[in-house]
């Protein structure tokens, strides 16, 4: 069984997507992805991509993806990347595909200047979890994610505020 890492191109929007939604069926949050393949192509693969992605084969056969992009910290003064999602295909989990996507994701990022490593884990995915946890990636119990999307997101940003005189 060859295991192999790449970064994928515009050529892998399509298994990109499908792992997706493949990855949000897991979880039973299917309905709620929106993305179609052709913003994973504008938005991963122009002249300044808002992401990057790493592919797994085994045998020359998809077997998953890490997607990811830059971050930075101004408590700890470094950048660090953040993983927005990551799926392996259930016929190659327990071959430690994911971590050595993530390894290879933190080796690029630590060549790039990165300090850091951060993710999302779905409260009820109680095995991907464990999976970070046997990797050294820590629950932060003082930290909770908040989002704006959407109409609330354009309303936000439209919002006039009164200003003081």
């Amino acid at each position: 069984m060859a295991i192999a890492i790449r970064q994928a191109t515009i050529d892998d929007v399509a298994l990109l997507h499908r792992a997706i939604l493949k990855l949000a069926d897991g979880v039973s949050a299917a309905l709620k992805v929106r993305s179609t393949p052709d913003d994973l192509r504008r938005h991963g693969f122009g002249d300044n991509p808002a992401f990057e992605a790493q592919i797994a084969e085994v045998d020359g056969d998809f077997a998953g993806m890490c997607l990811y992009f830059p971050s930075f910290s101004t408590w700890r003064g470094k950048p660090g990347i953040y993983v927005q999602d990551i799926f392996v295909e259930e016929q190659f989990r327990g071959r430690q595909i994911g971590e050595r996507m993530l390894q290879t994701v933190a080796e690029q990022g630590l060549a790039k200047g990165a300090a850091y490593l951060r993710l999302s884990v779905d409260a009820d995915n109680h095995g991907a979890q464990g999976f970070y946890t046997h990797l050294g990636i820590e629950w932060s119990q003082w930290e909770h994610i908040h989002g704006i999307y959407g109409d609330a997101f354009i309303a936000l940003a439209a919002r006039e505020i009164e200003r003081e005189r």
